[in-house]
Protein backbone atom coordinates (compact mmCIF):
# COMPACT_ATOMS: atom_id res chain seq x y z
CA UNK A 1 0.00 0.00 0.00
CA UNK A 2 1.57 3.02 -1.14
CA UNK A 3 0.75 6.11 1.33
CA UNK A 4 2.16 10.24 1.37
CA UNK A 5 3.24 11.91 4.04
CA UNK A 6 4.33 15.74 4.11
CA UNK A 7 5.44 16.85 6.97
CA UNK A 8 6.47 20.63 7.81
CA UNK A 9 9.22 21.40 9.99
CA UNK A 10 9.51 23.22 13.42
CA UNK A 11 12.69 25.69 14.69
CA UNK A 12 13.29 22.45 17.10
CA UNK A 13 14.20 20.43 13.77
CA UNK A 14 15.97 22.48 11.86
CA UNK A 15 18.21 19.81 11.45
CA UNK A 16 15.89 17.52 8.69
CA UNK A 17 17.72 14.39 9.62
CA UNK A 18 16.96 14.85 13.01
CA UNK A 19 13.27 15.73 12.12
CA UNK A 20 13.37 12.32 9.96
CA UNK A 21 14.25 10.35 13.13
CA UNK A 22 11.37 10.89 14.85
CA UNK A 23 9.39 9.92 12.21
CA UNK A 24 11.26 6.19 12.10
CA UNK A 25 8.70 4.10 13.85
CA UNK A 26 5.74 5.46 11.79
CA UNK A 27 7.71 4.92 8.75
CA UNK A 28 8.28 1.31 9.63
CA UNK A 29 4.66 0.75 9.90
CA UNK A 30 4.23 1.41 6.00
CA UNK A 31 5.03 -0.54 3.07
CA UNK A 32 5.90 2.44 0.55
CA UNK A 33 6.11 5.90 1.29
CA UNK A 34 6.64 9.34 -0.10
CA UNK A 35 7.82 11.91 2.36
CA UNK A 36 8.11 15.57 1.64
CA UNK A 37 10.24 17.94 4.15
CA UNK A 38 9.31 21.42 4.10
CA UNK A 39 11.57 23.43 5.83
CA UNK A 40 10.93 27.32 5.65
CA UNK A 41 14.51 28.18 5.25
CA UNK A 42 13.16 31.77 4.96
CA UNK A 43 12.64 32.41 8.20
CA UNK A 44 16.42 32.81 8.85
CA UNK A 45 15.86 35.65 6.18
CA UNK A 46 13.59 37.28 8.10
CA UNK A 47 14.39 40.97 8.79
CA UNK A 48 17.49 40.86 7.23
CA UNK A 49 19.45 41.74 4.26
CA UNK A 50 20.96 39.40 1.75
CA UNK A 51 23.13 39.93 -1.03
CA UNK A 52 21.70 38.02 -4.24
CA UNK A 53 24.71 37.45 -7.09
CA UNK A 54 24.76 36.65 -10.66
CA UNK A 55 28.33 35.36 -12.23
CA UNK A 56 27.86 36.41 -16.49
CA UNK A 57 30.66 35.35 -19.24
CA UNK A 58 30.07 36.47 -22.38
CA UNK A 59 31.57 34.67 -25.57
CA UNK A 60 32.26 36.68 -28.21
CA UNK A 61 32.92 35.05 -31.60
CA UNK A 62 34.63 36.46 -34.35
CA UNK A 63 35.44 34.82 -37.87
CA UNK A 64 38.59 35.26 -39.51
CA UNK A 65 40.09 35.56 -42.56
CA UNK A 66 41.33 31.61 -42.79
CA UNK A 67 38.17 30.35 -41.73
CA UNK A 68 39.44 30.22 -38.15
CA UNK A 69 36.91 31.43 -35.24
CA UNK A 70 38.43 33.64 -32.23
CA UNK A 71 37.08 33.71 -29.39
CA UNK A 72 36.95 36.56 -26.56
CA UNK A 73 35.65 36.11 -22.78
CA UNK A 74 34.65 38.88 -21.27
CA UNK A 75 32.87 37.96 -17.36
CA UNK A 76 31.55 40.00 -14.72
CA UNK A 77 28.98 39.69 -11.86
CA UNK A 78 26.10 41.88 -10.43
CA UNK A 79 25.66 41.71 -6.70
CA UNK A 80 22.15 43.14 -5.23
CA UNK A 81 21.10 43.76 -1.85
CA UNK A 82 17.89 42.78 -0.27
CA UNK A 83 16.31 43.29 2.99
CA UNK A 84 12.78 41.30 3.97
CA UNK A 85 10.60 42.32 6.01
CA UNK A 86 9.93 41.04 9.54
CA UNK A 87 7.78 37.68 8.73
CA UNK A 88 5.16 35.51 10.41
CA UNK A 89 5.71 31.51 10.52
CA UNK A 90 2.06 31.46 8.91
CA UNK A 91 2.84 33.78 6.29
CA UNK A 92 6.10 31.49 5.30
CA UNK A 93 3.98 28.47 5.49
CA UNK A 94 1.47 30.52 2.83
CA UNK A 95 3.85 31.19 0.85
CA UNK A 96 5.04 28.05 0.85
CA UNK A 97 1.59 26.24 0.35
CA UNK A 98 1.18 28.53 -2.99
CA UNK A 99 4.66 26.39 -4.83
CA UNK A 100 6.01 29.21 -6.67
CA UNK A 101 9.38 28.71 -3.95
CA UNK A 102 9.60 25.00 -4.89
CA UNK A 103 11.57 25.57 -8.45
CA UNK A 104 13.25 29.36 -7.34
CA UNK A 105 16.86 28.80 -7.17
CA UNK A 106 16.91 31.23 -3.97
CA UNK A 107 13.92 29.88 -2.43
CA UNK A 108 11.33 33.17 -3.35
CA UNK A 109 10.50 34.71 -6.44
CA UNK A 110 10.49 38.30 -5.97
CA UNK A 111 8.93 39.15 -9.24
CA UNK A 112 5.87 37.23 -8.41
CA UNK A 113 3.92 36.30 -4.81
CA UNK A 114 7.63 36.17 -2.96
CA UNK A 115 7.94 40.18 -3.46
CA UNK A 116 4.98 40.47 -0.26
CA UNK A 117 8.22 39.31 1.57
CA UNK A 118 10.97 42.18 0.77
CA UNK A 119 10.83 45.34 2.25
CA UNK A 120 14.05 47.03 -0.09
CA UNK A 121 16.39 46.32 -2.63
CA UNK A 122 19.50 48.35 -3.15
CA UNK A 123 21.02 47.55 -6.91
CA UNK A 124 19.56 45.89 -9.98
CA UNK A 125 15.90 44.35 -9.36
CA UNK A 126 16.28 42.59 -12.66
CA UNK A 127 19.06 40.51 -11.13
CA UNK A 128 17.18 39.43 -8.39
CA UNK A 129 14.90 37.71 -11.10
CA UNK A 130 17.49 36.18 -12.62
CA UNK A 131 19.50 38.32 -15.08
CA UNK A 132 21.49 41.60 -14.51
CA UNK A 133 20.07 43.03 -17.81
CA UNK A 134 21.29 46.63 -17.24
CA UNK A 135 25.40 45.40 -16.60
CA UNK A 136 24.55 43.25 -19.86
CA UNK A 137 23.70 45.91 -22.34
CA UNK A 138 26.36 48.05 -20.97
CA UNK A 139 29.37 45.12 -21.41
CA UNK A 140 27.27 44.79 -25.01
CA UNK A 141 27.99 48.49 -25.93
CA UNK A 142 31.23 48.51 -24.38
CA UNK A 143 32.52 45.52 -26.69
CA UNK A 144 31.06 47.03 -29.80
CA UNK A 145 31.97 50.52 -29.60
CA UNK A 146 32.82 52.55 -27.06
CA UNK A 147 31.49 56.20 -26.65
CA UNK A 148 33.59 59.52 -26.24
CA UNK A 149 33.24 60.12 -22.31
CA UNK A 150 31.77 64.09 -23.40
CA UNK A 151 28.87 62.28 -25.09
CA UNK A 152 28.06 59.90 -21.86
CA UNK A 153 25.22 61.03 -19.67
CA UNK A 154 24.67 59.33 -16.19
CA UNK A 155 20.86 58.66 -15.29
CA UNK A 156 19.89 57.47 -11.75
CA UNK A 157 16.89 55.60 -11.07
CA UNK A 158 15.92 54.17 -7.57
CA UNK A 159 17.21 50.54 -6.95
CA UNK A 160 18.92 50.23 -10.59
CA UNK A 161 22.09 51.12 -10.70
CA UNK A 162 23.61 54.07 -13.12
CA UNK A 163 22.87 53.81 -16.31
CA UNK A 164 24.99 55.18 -19.35
CA UNK A 165 23.18 56.83 -22.37
CA UNK A 166 25.12 58.33 -25.21
CA UNK A 167 23.92 60.27 -27.81
CA UNK A 168 23.08 58.28 -31.46
CA UNK A 169 26.51 56.69 -32.51
CA UNK A 170 26.41 57.75 -36.05
CA UNK A 171 26.38 61.50 -34.93
CA UNK A 172 29.40 60.79 -32.55
CA UNK A 173 31.50 58.81 -35.96
CA UNK A 174 30.36 61.98 -37.88
CA UNK A 175 31.18 64.80 -35.13
CA UNK A 176 34.63 63.04 -34.54
CA UNK A 177 35.54 63.27 -37.93
CA UNK A 178 34.30 66.39 -38.91
CA UNK A 179 36.45 67.77 -36.19
CA UNK A 180 39.59 65.95 -36.88
CA UNK A 181 39.44 66.91 -40.65
CA UNK A 182 38.87 70.47 -38.91
CA UNK A 183 41.86 70.78 -37.29
CA UNK A 184 44.25 69.10 -39.66
CA UNK A 185 42.86 71.47 -42.06
CA UNK A 186 43.72 74.34 -40.09
CA UNK A 187 46.39 73.48 -37.78
CA UNK A 188 49.87 72.36 -38.38
CA UNK A 189 51.22 70.14 -35.78
CA UNK A 190 54.97 69.63 -34.51
CA UNK A 191 56.13 67.91 -31.55
CA UNK A 192 53.11 67.90 -29.66
CA UNK A 193 52.16 71.56 -30.69
CA UNK A 194 49.29 72.56 -32.94
CA UNK A 195 50.55 76.28 -34.64
CA UNK A 196 47.46 78.16 -35.75
CA UNK A 197 48.16 78.99 -39.19
CA UNK A 198 48.02 82.98 -39.82
CA UNK A 199 49.09 83.61 -36.38
CA UNK A 200 52.32 83.09 -34.10
CA UNK A 201 50.57 81.26 -31.14
CA UNK A 202 50.54 77.86 -30.27
CA UNK A 203 49.14 75.99 -28.18
CA UNK A 204 48.82 72.38 -26.68
CA UNK A 205 48.16 69.97 -29.05
CA UNK A 206 45.81 66.73 -27.74
CA UNK A 207 47.03 63.93 -28.64
CA UNK A 208 44.94 61.76 -30.97
CA UNK A 209 44.23 57.64 -30.17
CA UNK A 210 44.13 54.56 -32.33
CA UNK A 211 40.24 54.98 -32.45
CA UNK A 212 39.90 58.85 -33.59
CA UNK A 213 38.66 59.69 -29.99
CA UNK A 214 40.95 62.41 -28.02
CA UNK A 215 42.38 62.11 -24.89
CA UNK A 216 42.92 65.23 -22.20
CA UNK A 217 46.50 65.98 -21.88
CA UNK A 218 48.05 64.83 -18.51
CA UNK A 219 48.94 68.45 -17.26
CA UNK A 220 45.06 69.69 -17.77
CA UNK A 221 44.07 66.14 -15.79
CA UNK A 222 46.03 67.32 -13.16
CA UNK A 223 45.30 70.89 -12.71
CA UNK A 224 41.41 69.97 -13.01
CA UNK A 225 42.20 67.29 -10.41
CA UNK A 226 43.65 70.27 -7.45
CA UNK A 227 39.94 72.37 -8.31
CA UNK A 228 38.10 68.96 -7.78
CA UNK A 229 40.13 68.47 -4.44
CA UNK A 230 38.87 71.84 -3.34
CA UNK A 231 35.55 71.57 -4.44
CA UNK A 232 34.98 68.29 -2.74
CA UNK A 233 36.92 69.97 0.48
CA UNK A 234 33.83 70.65 2.40
CA UNK A 235 32.08 67.56 0.96
CA UNK A 236 34.49 65.71 3.42
CA UNK A 237 34.38 68.23 5.96
CA UNK A 238 30.31 67.76 6.36
CA UNK A 239 31.00 64.25 6.18
CA UNK A 240 33.00 64.03 9.32
CA UNK A 241 30.57 66.73 11.07
CA UNK A 242 27.37 63.92 10.25
CA UNK A 243 29.09 60.81 11.60
CA UNK A 244 30.42 63.04 14.56
CA UNK A 245 27.41 64.46 15.28
CA UNK A 246 25.28 61.05 14.90
CA UNK A 247 28.07 59.46 17.13
CA UNK A 248 28.66 56.66 14.59
CA UNK A 249 32.49 56.25 15.82
CA UNK A 250 31.11 56.17 19.57
CA UNK A 251 28.35 52.86 18.13
CA UNK A 252 31.34 51.50 17.19
CA UNK A 253 33.48 51.87 19.71
CA UNK A 254 31.14 50.27 21.80
CA UNK A 255 30.18 47.58 19.59
CA UNK A 256 33.36 46.84 17.68
CA UNK A 257 32.03 45.97 14.42
CA UNK A 258 28.79 47.06 12.85
CA UNK A 259 26.77 46.18 9.57
CA UNK A 260 24.91 49.58 7.99
CA UNK A 261 21.69 47.86 9.23
CA UNK A 262 22.77 48.10 12.68
CA UNK A 263 23.88 51.43 12.48
CA UNK A 264 21.06 52.80 11.01
CA UNK A 265 19.06 51.46 13.84
CA UNK A 266 21.17 52.81 16.74
CA UNK A 267 21.12 56.29 15.38
CA UNK A 268 17.82 56.12 14.01
CA UNK A 269 18.42 56.65 10.42
CA UNK A 270 17.86 55.77 6.78
CA UNK A 271 19.72 52.61 6.09
CA UNK A 272 20.91 52.97 2.32
CA UNK A 273 21.47 56.79 3.92
CA UNK A 274 23.30 55.86 6.16
CA UNK A 275 25.40 53.01 4.23
CA UNK A 276 26.56 55.82 1.63
CA UNK A 277 27.86 58.06 5.16
CA UNK A 278 29.90 55.06 6.03
CA UNK A 279 31.17 54.25 2.58
CA UNK A 280 32.53 57.99 2.55
CA UNK A 281 33.82 57.52 5.90
CA UNK A 282 35.65 54.46 4.45
CA UNK A 283 37.10 56.36 1.46
CA UNK A 284 38.17 59.31 3.98
CA UNK A 285 40.44 56.90 6.24
CA UNK A 286 37.73 57.06 8.92
CA UNK A 287 36.30 53.70 9.20
CA UNK A 288 37.39 50.22 7.57
CA UNK A 289 35.02 47.54 6.08
CA UNK A 290 35.28 44.01 5.45
CA UNK A 291 32.67 41.68 4.03
CA UNK A 292 29.89 44.60 4.48
CA UNK A 293 30.89 44.82 8.31
CA UNK A 294 32.28 48.29 9.85
CA UNK A 295 34.51 49.09 12.42
CA UNK A 296 36.55 52.44 13.27
CA UNK A 297 40.41 53.00 12.33
CA UNK A 298 42.74 53.61 15.13
CA UNK A 299 42.62 57.06 14.01
CA UNK A 300 39.11 57.54 14.89
CA UNK A 301 39.13 55.53 18.14
CA UNK A 302 41.74 58.20 19.34
CA UNK A 303 40.44 61.30 18.10
CA UNK A 304 36.98 61.00 16.89
CA UNK A 305 35.29 59.19 19.97
CA UNK A 306 33.78 61.39 22.56
CA UNK A 307 35.24 60.40 25.24
CA UNK A 308 38.76 59.52 23.92
CA UNK A 309 41.68 60.91 26.29
CA UNK A 310 42.41 62.99 22.61
CA UNK A 311 39.02 63.48 21.10
CA UNK A 312 38.47 65.94 18.43
CA UNK A 313 34.60 65.56 19.16
CA UNK A 314 33.57 68.48 21.24
CA UNK A 315 36.14 70.53 17.92
CA UNK A 316 34.33 69.11 15.24
CA UNK A 317 30.43 69.51 16.50
CA UNK A 318 31.91 73.22 17.03
CA UNK A 319 32.72 73.56 13.66
CA UNK A 320 30.11 72.31 12.22
CA UNK A 321 27.65 74.69 14.09
CA UNK A 322 29.54 77.46 14.59
CA UNK A 323 32.49 78.31 12.57
CA UNK A 324 30.71 77.05 9.22
CA UNK A 325 28.49 79.62 9.54
CA UNK A 326 31.36 82.02 9.00
CA UNK A 327 32.61 80.28 6.08
CA UNK A 328 29.11 80.21 4.52
CA UNK A 329 28.97 84.09 5.06
CA UNK A 330 32.91 84.83 4.27
CA UNK A 331 31.73 86.75 0.99
CA UNK A 332 29.55 89.27 2.99
CA UNK A 333 32.00 89.54 5.67
CA UNK A 334 34.80 90.07 2.90
CA UNK A 335 32.70 92.90 1.27
CA UNK A 336 31.42 94.33 4.47
CA UNK A 337 34.84 94.74 6.42
CA UNK A 338 33.38 93.10 9.54
CA UNK A 339 34.67 90.01 11.50
CA UNK A 340 32.34 87.12 11.43
CA UNK A 341 32.18 87.45 14.82
CA UNK A 342 30.67 90.75 14.40
CA UNK A 343 27.45 89.38 11.79
CA UNK A 344 24.49 88.51 13.37
CA UNK A 345 24.42 84.69 11.99
CA UNK A 346 25.73 82.96 15.25
CA UNK A 347 26.05 82.93 18.74
CA UNK A 348 29.82 84.04 19.41
CA UNK A 349 31.96 82.55 22.31
CA UNK A 350 32.66 86.29 23.91
CA UNK A 351 30.72 85.49 27.22
CA UNK A 352 28.07 87.85 26.39
CA UNK A 353 25.40 84.70 25.53
CA UNK A 354 25.50 83.17 28.74
CA UNK A 355 26.50 80.02 30.97
CA UNK A 356 25.98 77.71 28.10
CA UNK A 357 27.41 79.26 25.41
CA UNK A 358 30.11 79.93 27.09
CA UNK A 359 30.66 76.54 29.01
CA UNK A 360 30.72 75.07 25.21
CA UNK A 361 33.32 77.35 23.97
CA UNK A 362 35.27 76.42 27.21
CA UNK A 363 35.04 72.31 26.41
CA UNK A 364 35.89 73.65 22.34
CA UNK A 365 39.24 74.63 23.92
CA UNK A 366 39.93 72.48 26.36
CA UNK A 367 39.61 70.09 23.44
CA UNK A 368 42.32 71.55 21.38
CA UNK A 369 44.43 72.57 24.30
CA UNK A 370 44.53 69.01 25.46
CA UNK A 371 45.92 67.86 21.98
CA UNK A 372 48.39 70.58 21.08
CA UNK A 373 49.93 71.15 25.12
CA UNK A 374 52.21 68.34 25.38
CA UNK A 375 54.01 69.74 22.24
CA UNK A 376 54.13 73.31 23.34
CA UNK A 377 55.00 73.03 26.75
CA UNK A 378 58.29 70.29 25.40
CA UNK A 379 58.98 72.65 22.26
CA UNK A 380 61.70 74.35 24.91
CA UNK A 381 63.31 73.40 28.14
CA UNK A 382 61.57 75.08 31.05
CA UNK A 383 62.49 73.30 34.07
CA UNK A 384 64.42 76.02 35.31
CA UNK A 385 61.32 78.06 36.12
CA UNK A 386 59.52 77.78 39.48
CA UNK A 387 56.45 79.05 38.97
CA UNK A 388 54.55 80.18 35.88
CA UNK A 389 51.31 82.14 35.08
CA UNK A 390 48.58 80.79 32.38
CA UNK A 391 46.98 84.59 31.27
CA UNK A 392 43.75 83.51 29.79
CA UNK A 393 44.47 80.01 30.44
CA UNK A 394 40.85 78.92 30.74
CA UNK A 395 40.27 75.19 31.91
CA UNK A 396 43.71 74.97 33.08
CA UNK A 397 44.58 72.27 29.88
CA UNK A 398 48.14 73.81 29.21
CA UNK A 399 48.84 74.41 33.05
CA UNK A 400 47.46 70.39 33.54
CA UNK A 401 50.57 69.46 31.05
CA UNK A 402 53.22 71.82 31.89
CA UNK A 403 52.82 70.77 35.74
CA UNK A 404 53.01 66.98 34.74
CA UNK A 405 56.14 67.28 32.47
CA UNK A 406 58.19 69.42 35.05
CA UNK A 407 57.59 68.28 38.65
CA UNK A 408 59.33 71.65 40.06
CA UNK A 409 56.89 74.28 38.65
CA UNK A 410 54.05 75.73 40.10
CA UNK A 411 51.37 76.90 37.73
CA UNK A 412 48.45 79.77 38.28
CA UNK A 413 45.79 80.42 35.65
CA UNK A 414 44.64 83.90 35.52
CA UNK A 415 41.49 84.30 34.12
CA UNK A 416 37.68 86.26 33.91
CA UNK A 417 35.74 85.53 36.97
CA UNK A 418 33.22 82.98 34.51
CA UNK A 419 35.69 81.19 32.98
CA UNK A 420 37.20 80.74 36.26
CA UNK A 421 34.12 79.73 38.17
CA UNK A 422 33.48 76.80 35.69
CA UNK A 423 36.54 75.52 35.04
CA UNK A 424 36.20 73.12 38.20
CA UNK A 425 34.18 70.86 35.61
CA UNK A 426 37.54 70.18 33.46
CA UNK A 427 40.05 69.47 36.54
CA UNK A 428 41.11 65.77 36.54
CA UNK A 429 40.12 64.19 40.25
CA UNK A 430 44.12 64.04 40.81
CA UNK A 431 44.60 67.06 40.49
CA UNK A 432 47.68 68.73 42.68
CA UNK A 433 45.93 72.42 43.69
CA UNK A 434 49.42 72.86 46.11
CA UNK A 435 51.07 73.14 42.54
CA UNK A 436 48.06 74.44 40.00
CA UNK A 437 45.54 77.30 41.34
CA UNK A 438 43.24 79.64 39.59
CA UNK A 439 42.83 82.84 40.17
CA UNK A 440 40.23 85.54 39.02
CA UNK A 441 41.47 88.61 37.19
CA UNK A 442 41.32 90.81 33.97
CA UNK A 443 44.56 90.60 32.51
CA UNK A 444 44.27 93.47 30.84
CA UNK A 445 42.80 95.84 33.35
CA UNK A 446 44.38 94.17 36.53
CA UNK A 447 47.69 94.31 37.90
CA UNK A 448 49.19 90.62 36.49
CA UNK A 449 50.10 87.78 39.17
CA UNK A 450 54.25 87.63 40.10
CA UNK A 451 55.75 84.78 38.21
CA UNK A 452 59.24 83.46 36.14
CA UNK A 453 57.27 82.36 33.28
CA UNK A 454 54.58 84.31 31.66
CA UNK A 455 52.28 82.11 28.84
CA UNK A 456 49.69 83.16 26.40
CA UNK A 457 48.10 80.51 24.66
CA UNK A 458 45.62 81.52 21.62
CA UNK A 459 45.47 85.37 23.00
CA UNK A 460 47.43 87.27 20.76
CA UNK A 461 46.13 86.70 17.12
CA UNK A 462 42.47 88.01 18.58
CA UNK A 463 43.47 91.54 20.05
CA UNK A 464 43.93 94.75 18.53
CA UNK A 465 47.42 96.39 18.14
CA UNK A 466 46.65 98.87 21.29
CA UNK A 467 45.25 95.86 23.50
CA UNK A 468 48.04 93.90 22.30
CA UNK A 469 50.81 96.51 23.23
CA UNK A 470 49.24 97.21 26.32
CA UNK A 471 49.36 93.80 27.68
CA UNK A 472 53.17 92.89 26.07
CA UNK A 473 53.88 95.90 27.69
CA UNK A 474 52.38 94.84 31.30
CA UNK A 475 54.24 91.10 31.08
CA UNK A 476 57.34 92.94 29.78
CA UNK A 477 57.28 95.23 32.94
CA UNK A 478 56.49 92.13 35.19
CA UNK A 479 59.46 89.84 33.46
CA UNK A 480 63.11 90.21 35.77
CA UNK A 481 65.46 90.78 32.81
CA UNK A 482 67.80 88.11 31.73
CA UNK A 483 65.76 85.21 34.06
CA UNK A 484 61.45 85.70 33.51
CA UNK A 485 60.70 84.12 29.95
CA UNK A 486 57.41 84.37 27.82
CA UNK A 487 55.35 81.28 26.28
CA UNK A 488 53.62 81.60 23.47
CA UNK A 489 51.33 79.47 21.41
CA UNK A 490 49.65 80.70 18.34
CA UNK A 491 49.52 79.51 14.84
CA UNK A 492 52.91 80.84 12.84
CA UNK A 493 52.72 81.46 9.29
CA UNK A 494 55.49 80.77 6.95
CA UNK A 495 57.40 83.33 5.59
CA UNK A 496 56.29 83.04 2.43
CA UNK A 497 52.55 82.76 3.34
CA UNK A 498 51.99 79.72 1.23
CA UNK A 499 51.06 77.22 4.02
CA UNK A 500 46.87 77.03 3.59
CA UNK A 501 45.96 76.20 7.36
CA UNK A 502 47.41 79.65 9.51
CA UNK A 503 45.59 81.71 6.19
CA UNK A 504 42.12 79.87 6.13
CA UNK A 505 42.14 80.28 10.31
CA UNK A 506 43.30 83.95 9.26
CA UNK A 507 39.42 84.61 7.49
CA UNK A 508 37.60 83.64 10.76
CA UNK A 509 39.19 85.69 13.22
CA UNK A 510 38.16 89.86 13.83
CA UNK A 511 38.75 92.40 11.78
CA UNK A 512 41.23 93.89 14.04
CA UNK A 513 43.43 90.71 14.62
CA UNK A 514 46.07 88.92 12.96
CA UNK A 515 48.20 86.07 11.94
CA UNK A 516 51.22 86.71 12.01
CA UNK A 517 54.93 84.86 10.65
CA UNK A 518 58.07 84.44 12.66
CA UNK A 519 59.42 86.73 11.31
CA UNK A 520 56.54 89.36 13.14
CA UNK A 521 56.40 88.03 15.78
CA UNK A 522 60.29 88.09 16.49
CA UNK A 523 60.35 91.97 15.30
CA UNK A 524 56.80 92.38 17.93
CA UNK A 525 58.65 90.90 21.21
CA UNK A 526 61.71 92.63 20.31
CA UNK A 527 59.98 95.75 20.48
CA UNK A 528 58.61 95.13 23.82
CA UNK A 529 62.50 94.07 25.58
CA UNK A 530 62.51 90.40 24.70
CA UNK A 531 65.35 88.80 23.39
CA UNK A 532 66.79 85.54 22.51
CA UNK A 533 63.49 84.55 20.62
CA UNK A 534 63.16 81.16 19.66
CA UNK A 535 60.31 79.55 17.27
CA UNK A 536 59.02 75.69 16.77
CA UNK A 537 56.58 74.64 14.10
CA UNK A 538 55.41 71.59 16.45
CA UNK A 539 52.93 70.43 13.45
CA UNK A 540 50.14 70.26 15.87
CA UNK A 541 47.04 72.90 15.91
CA UNK A 542 49.51 75.63 17.79
CA UNK A 543 52.88 76.55 17.07
CA UNK A 544 55.69 77.88 20.23
CA UNK A 545 57.54 80.68 20.80
CA UNK A 546 59.59 81.38 23.70
CA UNK A 547 61.55 84.01 24.76
CA UNK A 548 63.30 86.05 26.97
CA UNK A 549 63.44 89.04 29.02
CA UNK A 550 66.19 91.61 27.69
Amino acid sequence: MEQSLTCRTEDKYANPSVFCQSFVPLLNSMSKVTLTILSPASHRLSGKEHSVFTGVAIVHCTSQEDNQLETDIIDFYEETKVKFAELSEDLLWEYIDSGEPMDKAGGYGIQALGGMLVESVHGDFLNVVGFPLNHFCKKLAEMYYRPAKHTIHRVKHDSIPYVESFENLSDVEKDCSTSSKTCEAKKGVHDGVCKTRGSGSSVPCTPRLQNGLEETPPHCSQKLAKIFDLLDGFKASKTLFAASKLKVFDKLKDKGALKAMEIADKINASVHRTERLLDACVALGLLEKTHQVYRNTELANMYLVSDAPFSFHEYINYSNDHLWSHFTHLDSTIVEGRGPHETPHKKTCDGTHGPEVEERCMRVNHCTLKITARDIVTAFDLSKYSSACDLGGGTGALAHELVGTYPEIKVNVFDLPEIIKHSSLFQPENLDFRRLTFTSGNFIEDALPAADLYILSRVIHDLPDEKLNHLLRKVSDACHPGMSGLLIAEIVLDEDKKVPRGLLQALTINEEGKQRSGTEYKKLLENHGFNRIQIKITGNLLDAIFAVKR
